[in-house]
């Protein structure tokens, strides 16, 4: 083979990984420290244990004896987009629920911001303020945020994305599902580093048969 050959066909894979790199940043991901992939289809789910917003203690291992789960992670009631999807899949929810499932939602936040999310959204699911973050790391979601995007979310959204979340440092998941099957495996998850795009209520539904 040419090296001229070669080379072009090199490049579009050094430009993939350059424009995924960029997109990340965009988002406020920190690529010079840990980065999510999240679990794969097939693997053990772990175990999610912690308390509701209403106080109620949640294991997963209860809940799959009877009912599959949908796990969602969001990144804060701060953030537009999560509030929005989330008000917004409340009206599907009935549909999901219908399917023999729990739906979970997720966050790093503290019950005190949690609250504002699950009043904005009229949440019905369940949501699960992670304040240890045992959750998110378990399902390998979190990242740590640069501090460009830290100041963004300070000026346009005035919050302080390690205080709303009582952390030293500022760290967010990514807004991954997961659908974790009675057998508690991981039948299929959705997960992009782009917050704007989000498993679609047809397609959790369409993956619960």
């Amino acid at each position: 083979m040419k090296i001229s050959t070669l080379i072009i066909c090199i490049i579009p894979f050094i430009s993939f990984g350059q424009s995924d790199d960029e997109l990340m940043i965009k988002k406020g991901m920190d690529v010079t420290k840990y980065i999510p992939k999240g679990l794969e289809v097939g693997e053990e789910a772990p175990k999610i244990i912690g308390y509701s917003l209403n106080g109620k203690l949640i294991n997963s291992t209860d809940v799959l004896k009877e009912k599959q789960i949908v796990l969602i992670f969001y990144r804060g009631e701060w953030c537009p987009v999560c509030n929005r999807y989330l008000s917004n899949l409340n009206d599907s929810l009935q549909y999901i629920i219908d399917g023999n499932t729990e739906v979970f939602v997720v966050g790093p936040e503290t019950f005190k911001s949690a609250k504002k999310i699950s009043k904005k959204t009229n949440a019905i699911y369940t949501l699960i303020p992670d304040t240890s973050l045992n959750i998110l790391v378990d399902y390998d979601v979190m990242f740590s945020v640069t501090k460009k995007y830290q100041g963004k979310i300070k000026t346009f959204l005035m919050t302080d994305i390690a205080k709303n979340n009582n952390q030293e440092e500022a760290t967010l998941p990514v807004p991954a599902t997961y659908i974790i099957g009675q057998d508690g495996k991981i039948k299929w998850r959705h997960f992009n580093y782009d917050y704007s795009v989000r498993a679609t209520a047809k397609e959790i539904i369409d993956y619960l048969k």
